[in-house]
């Protein structure tokens, strides 16, 4: 009889000194193959495959929203091009905007959506110890206690513009991405991580891998690269903020 289906066991290889020398550098690293092979293949499938993926979109002045999954669906033909239009020129007008599929974990947790099932489990694990530990053995932040989590699709139209997550006085230190896309991705499909100086240059950029953790202090400026329309694939993704408070 085989055991329960396991979601989130740390690697046990990790080199944690290396790991955090570098986050101590530029305040950001990527830890490829954080998560056990047999693990992160399994939270793919919970993400990619029993995710009711809502949308969240931002123009402008006009926003943020999270539209549910069954609130999308009801959504109107007219009304979904209308948030394109409102996206379209908050873009143009070099104003902010984001438009990506999410699925708001702790949200769902809290609000009792799915007891129960997958996605609580692994709002819990992030939260858990094994995880945490490795989060404050990198970054030396030893004060973080929780953190937060979703879901994320990135699909062809999808886009986070450049922003810093100036979010200090709600307890975000660490912003993270938990890279869920079991696909070899190609540069030419967009969806990467970038960072950028105070000239708007591009300082570094992490590629969409699969079981790749991206850890980064807040704030600090970085978006999430328009997907064009021939990607072929979506960019799947747990992310959030490790917290002190």
């Amino acid at each position: 009889m085989s055991g329960p289906i396991r979601l989130f066991d740390i690697n046990p290889k990790l080199d944690r000194r290396s790991l955090a020398a570098a986050f101590a550098k530029t305040g950001r690293v990527q830890i490829r193959d954080v998560l056990t092979e047999e693990t992160a293949r399994n939270l793919h499938t919970m993400v990619s495959r029993q995710t009711p993926w809502g949308l969240a979109w931002h123009a402008g002045a006009d926003g943020p929203h999270n539209v549910p999954e069954p609130d999308l669906r009801k959504m109107a033909k007219a009304e979904q091009a209308a948030i394109q239009q409102k996206l379209y020129t908050a873009l143009k007008s070099r104003d902010y905007g984001f438009l990506y599929a999410q699925y708001p974990m702790v949200w769902a947790y809290l609000q009792g959506w799915a007891p129960g099932g997958p996605h609580e489990a692994v709002v819990e694990l992030i939260n858990d110890e094994p995880l945490m530990a490795l989060v404050r053995d990198v970054t030396k932040m030893r004060d973080l206690i929780k953190a937060d989590a979703q879901a994320t699709l990135y699909a062809p139209h999808h886009f986070l513009a450049a922003h810093d997550d100036s979010h200090v006085a709600e307890g975000w230190r660490v912003a993270y991405v938990l890279n869920l896309c079991a696909e070899d991705w190609r540069p030419e499909w967009g969806g990467y991580l970038n960072f950028y100086d105070d000239e708007g240059d591009i300082i570094q950029g992490f590629r969409p891998r699969f079981n790749a953790l991206n850890l980064f202090r807040v704030p600090q400026r970085h978006g999430v690269s328009y997907v064009p329309p021939f990607a072929p694939h979506a960019r799947f993704a747990i992310t959030g903020w490790f917290r002190n408070k």
